[in-house]
């Protein structure tokens, strides 16, 4: 019977977002029941803490009842990473809109020292809060998060910006209990955190210190990286123009690591359209080695950008430096190949 009735309700979810969405005007939703930002926004602070989902409207969203069993099993520690893996499986198939309530709760799960798979479940909340797609590496496209002056659907027939807003908006509403893991001991928990915070719709100004203060103490290689990537994806988000100087005067500095060097010449791509100097095309076909992909392929920017297994850097600047040419030599296919 339980059973019976989950699946009802699902399909009443299904059927409802069909009505409101495709066969209704999206907008007549907005502020209401069935708008997800609203939603998310309206959770008791007491029920985030206490995880209490019997407060959540889950049954309202499509797949809400999948997604609260998950939250359930990821709480009482049965089958984490197959109910960490259905998470994520919702969101690469543009189904969000039950994930986004999940993210306040699996916030506290990152942020509990006692919890298993903490980057993971940090991990999810940063993917429900981001709409690309698999392979997207353009300068123009890489680091950005789609406004609402462009409409997305999800499957479903959901708008898909609205679910990537309560995400985003959740992360930010709860960024002091993200902040303190850029310093957490694990450095899966440290890129992930950073991954999540990047996604914040607000706060900005306080993330980018915690970022910039991390990075200045930060030694594992891959960690800097994804805080410089980080650095970049927020500030674009926010039209923070310091950032854009920053970042220039970052990957021009011999003194900084290369992984350093490199992101950074990465996010001032992303972050302006202005032409790529023979000085920045030298740096890159010193320090874009096989190594450095390597060390990079595990972020998730660059696992969002990549083709095939750990190709995510070569990708970045095959695109970024060739537009418009299939095929495009980058470092990693042919080093006697200056950028030309």
């Amino acid at each position: 019977m339980p059973g019976e009735l989950s699946q009802r309700d699902g399909n009443m979810a299904y059927q409802a977002v069909t009505r409101a969405f495709v066969e209704g005007d999206p907008l007549d939703q907005a502020g209401g029941p069935l708008d997800v930002r609203v939603v998310v926004a309206g959770i008791r602070a007491e029920a985030k803490d206490g995880y209490l989902f019997e407060e959540v409207p889950w049954d309202r969203f499509p797949e809400g009842g999948s997604v609260r069993e998950s939250m359930e099993r990821l709480l009482s520690g049965e089958a984490v990473r197959t109910s960490l893996a259905r998470l994520v499986g919702l969101c690469a198939n543009d189904m969000r809109a039950a994930v986004a309530l999940a993210v306040p709760f699996l916030i506290r799960i990152g942020t509990d020292p006692e919890a298993d798979h903490r980057a993971e479940a940090i991990a999810v909340t940063a993917e429900a809060a981001r709409m690309q797609h698999q392979g997207v590496c353009t300068r123009a496209d890489m680091l950005r998060f789609r406004g609402d002056d462009e409409w997305f659907f999800e499957v479903t027939g959901y708008v898909q910006n609205w679910s990537v807003q309560a995400a985003r908006d959740a992360i930010a509403a709860d960024s002091d209990l993200l902040l303190p893991l850029l310093d957490d001991p694990d450095p899966e928990v440290r890129i992930a955190a950073a991954y999540a915070l990047a996604a914040a719709s607000t706060r900005e100004e306080n993330i980018l210190r915690g970022f910039h203060a991390r990075l200045l103490a930060e030694h594992e290689p891959a960690v800097r990286a994804g805080l410089v990537l980080a650095i970049a994806q927020l500030a674009l988000a926010h039209q923070d123009a310091r950032t854009v100087v920053w970042m220039r005067s970052c990957w021009s500095d011999a003194a900084r690591p290369p992984e350093v060097r490199v992101s950074a010449a990465l996010g001032w791509m992303c972050l302006t359209d202005l032409p790529v100097s023979d000085e920045l095309r030298a740096l890159l076909d010193e320090f874009a080695t096989d190594e450095m992909a390597r060390l990079m392929a595990p972020l998730p920017w660059m696992r969002a950008a990549e083709d095939t297994g750990s190709d995510g850097l070569r990708r970045c600047l095959r695109i970024m430096l060739h537009p418009g040419t299939p095929g495009a030599p980058c470092p990693a296919d042919h080093w006697d190949d200056p950028w030309s």
